[in-house]
């Protein structure tokens, strides 16, 4: 529609540096270059005219399936045409054996009957397609570039590859049998290297075999086994492997509403995904990119320490100023943001996401230097100064600051986790006591100014009769026990004040933003979890079954979904949702029981 594909139509592709996404006809329509926070050289997902793109599929009418190949992040598409079948195999490829290029993108052609005609072309745009773009031929191999990025095509029983000034590209013939191969390696700062075809297959099966190596290690055999090793393949893609950091999503500014403001840069690390994702490695059995995670998060928010930045670049970075892009946005949603302003927000309820972090890790059998040890108490006094203080809360508003009563409950979290540690002497215990004191406070707060008598509930914040999905995070992260009365008396009332069914609202009442947002998919999750902990899992089974058939057709997620038509609306895949996931699906235990 108007040039632009529904997000349920991409799948993800990645090579723990940068993330591609491939839409059902062939079109990659969204890669940074060289790594995921960067500029696009492909952006059509955010400008269908001036993004650039990379097409591929067949010149006639087709039907298509696809799926990953079993346990990887290797893309198999199969178009059906009257005439034949061809399957595409896309992947970035992982470094390995000589010199290989800075980054590689690979597209294997293989004809399986009959006969196809096939067309590629590659429109490069740098910069967000705000850079002008060279294309020329360099001994015979196409390559454009601006300034200091580059980018070469390589292509093999392809077609007769032409360049003109906007694009490089060949139509060919795929009979049964056959099979092309189209590589596209990229240089930054430094000159391209042009590999041969046995490089490139050697890397691409090599690639294969990496993802099923790396799959073979979760611990997950449930039910819901695919869903999971899915969504865990996901996160794998976010994983910045450089610095450990995971990126909540890989795309900037997919609207939470189309046509409408909601539009946000992805693009980075948030602290209040760290416990999710601690867990979920260490249930996963990925301990690797656990103790690599850690010690990122460790040294990020060490240059700030013992106030927290909300969010970090992926290289630990604190720059994060916000900025609007002269691009028409996702079906006309604008502004087009990169870079993100909520990163000098106050919002509490991180000092609890970094000290359950703390307690996650050591209870996994992390160890922590007496330093570090000394920079988590010297947090944890710092909640017991700002505690009182309003913020902006979990969902970052862009309103007055409140009270809002999740970032409370997560002071507390924080003050009961430095106990925790203390007790078990990963930290020193000396400001104990006053631990203790302000934790009881915090309850003695949220008991008196955070419940409605008249909802039966907890409320988004004190003295007001909003909900918010976030209260579900007080039975997960154990603020109460989940079959406390008042917290089995909330999960009802989320249920009944945001629920669509399966899927749930973020909150009631304003945000300081105009128009409406999606159900929150992680909040859907989250509702599974914390019914299955207040001991009603047959209908929270029935529930996690309901929300898995809202994935694409190959298990992912976006952040948001419209119920009344199950479209994907916000930055695609979302890393929290599929954490959500995966949380919610190991309360039934890592093979599936209670």
């Amino acid at each position: 529609m108007g040039g632009y594909a529904p997000i349920a139509d991409y799948a993800a592709i990645g090579d723990g540096r940068t993330v591609a996404l491939v839409a059902r006809d062939g079109a990659i329509d969204w890669l940074c270059l060289p790594n995921l926070d960067s500029p696009s050289v492909f952006g059509a997902v955010i400008d269908s005219e001036r993004g650039g793109a990379f097409t591929l599929a067949p010149e006639g009418a087709y039907e298509v399936t696809r799926r990953y190949a079993p346990d990887t992040n290797v893309l198999e598409t199969t178009f059906t045409t009257r005439d034949g079948v061809v399957r595409v195999t896309d992947a970035m490829t992982l470094p390995g054996g000589a010199l290989p290029p800075l980054r590689e993108l690979v597209r294997r052609v293989d004809g399986l009957g009959g006969r196809v005609a096939m067309r590629w072309r590659v429109t490069p745009r740098f910069g967000y397609g705000l850079r002008k773009t060279r294309i020329a031929a360099r001994d015979g191999v196409p390559v454009a570039s601006a300034g200091n990025d580059a980018l070469a095509v390589r292509a093999w029983d392809a077609g007769n590859v032409r360049c003109d000034a906007d694009s490089i590209g060949a139509s060919f013939e795929a009979q049964a049998g056959h099979r092309a191969t189209v590589a596209m390696v990229t240089a930054h700062d430094e000159p391209l290297v042009i590999p041969g075809r046995a490089q490139v297959e050697s890397r691409l099966d090599a690639t294969r075999e990496f993802w099923r190596r790396w799959s073979s290690g979760g611990r997950y055999e449930g039910p819901w086994r695919e869903a999971v090793i899915r969504s865990a393949l996901a996160l794998k893609l976010l994983v910045y492997a450089p610095s450990g950091a995971i990126a909540a999503a890989p795309t900037t500014s997919l609207p939470e509403r189309e046509g409408g403001e909601r539009n946000w840069d992805y693009r980075f690390c948030w602290i209040r995904d760290s416990s999710f994702t601690l867990e979920a490695l260490s249930q996963l059995g990925c301990l690797g990119e656990m103790e690599s995670f850690f010690w990122w998060f460790m040294h990020a928010t060490k240059l700030t320490r013992p106030a927290l930045q909300v969010l970090y670049r992926l290289d630990g970075g604190t720059h994060l100023a916000e900025r609007i892009l002269p691009l028409d946005g996702y079906r006309g949603s604008r502004p087009v943001r990169i870079g993100n302003a909520a990163a000098s927000q106050r919002q509490l309820d991180i000092y609890g996401d970094l000290l359950d972090t703390a307690w996650v890790y050591t209870s996994r059998g992390g160890r922590i230097a007496r330093d570090t040890g000394d920079e988590l108490a010297e947090v944890a006094d710092y909640v017991c100064d700002v505690w009182r203080a309003p913020d902006r809360g979990i969902w970052e508003v862009r309103m007055a600051p409140r009270h809002f009563t999740h970032s409370k409950a997560m002071c507390w979290v924080a003050l009961d986790r430095a106990q925790r540690l203390a007790s078990t002497q990963h930290i020193r215990g000396r400001s104990a006591a006053r631990w203790r004191a302000e934790a009881a406070e915090i309850r003695a707060f949220i008991e008196t100014r955070c419940w409605s008598s008249r909802l039966e509930s907890y409320v988004a914040a004190a003295g007001d009769e909003d909900l918010d999905a976030s209260l579900l995070l007080m039975a997960i992260m154990r603020y109460r026990e989940p079959d406390d009365p008042r917290i089995r008396a909330t999960i009802e009332a989320v249920r009944r004040h945001l629920a669509h069914g399966p899927l749930v609202y973020r909150y009631t009442g304003e945000d300081g933003l105009a128009g409406r947002e999606g159900a929150f998919v992680c909040c859907s999750f989250w509702l599974v979890e914390a019914l299955a902990l207040a001991g009603r899992q047959d209908e929270a089974a029935r529930m996690m079954e309901t929300l898995l058939a809202y994935a694409n057709d190959v298990g992912l997620y976006a952040e948001e979904l419209e119920p009344s038509t199950g479209a994907f609306l916000g930055n695609f895949p979302q890393a929290l949702v599929h954490l959500a996931l995966i949380s919610a699906a190991m309360v039934f235990g890592p093979r599936g029981g209670t």
